[in-house]
């Protein structure tokens, strides 16, 4: 058995994937790219779309963390994240939907629409896992990097402000479920409270997460100031981060 991860080292959807293997106690080789110069080796190995995280497995490359969770758990049934029980699986499968879809990308531009300003802090978070020379390459092209990112994923003054309302639609969502019981779908813990946790841990920066995380001094204002405004709720995630990472 050869599992390959193709990864960004930053990304919570690669995160997911890290911890789902992890959580299965599965051997695995990350192989970490970097953003942009990835895109001929993904679609090299999927043939199309060039979005990370994919894993190949003796040949066989499932793209998506989603994706790669229901082949997993398919593949390897020990330790499921998938529950067995139907309702408790719909659940399971609607709160990842809905973290993927809305609370994913909302972490993601509010983050960046601040880091991008901060050149030093965000350059060796892309690059992190990749050959040292990728962070003079950032450096020297960052201008380029920023346009890029910003374009490409619609990063602004006005879809950041939009992603930090969803972000706190969510968090709140969240704490009250976890108020009611402790896990998301079921009895047990599944794929659902790994998507919550591993989406929001770019805000509460866990350990096993292989990124050289910025001191707080680093932290642009802005973010410094939400998070302590949600510290509660973002503590909430990070003990199941922990608990169960």
């Amino acid at each position: 058995m050869a599992i390959r991860l193709y990864q960004f080292a930053i990304s919570h959807y690669c995160e997911k994937v890290r911890w789902a293997l992890d959580y299965k106690g599965l051997s695995y080789e990350t192989i970490s790219l970097l953003p942009g110069q990835h895109v001929n080796t993904i679609r090299k190995l999927t043939g199309g779309n060039s979005s990370v995280p994919v894993i190949d497995h003796d040949g066989h490359r499932v793209q998506g963390s989603k994706e790669i969770i229901d082949y997993l758990d398919e593949t390897f049934p020990d330790n499921p994240l998938t529950p067995a029980d139907l309702r408790a699986r719909e659940a399971a499968m609607a709160w990842e939907q809905r973290l993927d879809e809305e609370a994913g990308p909302a972490v993601r531009c509010y983050s960046y629409h601040h880091f991008l300003q901060r050149p030093k802090v965000v350059v060796p978070l892309l690059a992190a896992g990749t050959p040292f020379y990728n962070r003079i390459l950032l450096k020297l092209a960052f201008s380029r990097v920023d346009e890029i990112m910003r374009k490409w994923m619609k990063i602004n003054p006005k879809t950041a402000e939009q992603s930090r309302e969803t972000m706190e639609a969510y968090l709140t969502e969240l704490a009250e479920a976890y108020r009611q019981k402790p896990y998301l779908a079921g009895d047990s813990f599944s794929r659902a409270d790994l998507t919550a946790a591993a989406l929001f841990a770019p805000m509460f920066q866990p350990r096993p997460y292989p990124v050289p995380w910025p001191k707080p001094a680093k932290i642009p204002r802005d973010i410094k100031a939400w998070l302590d405004q949600w510290q509660p709720q973002i503590t909430l995630l990070e003990r199941i981060y922990t608990a169960n990472r």
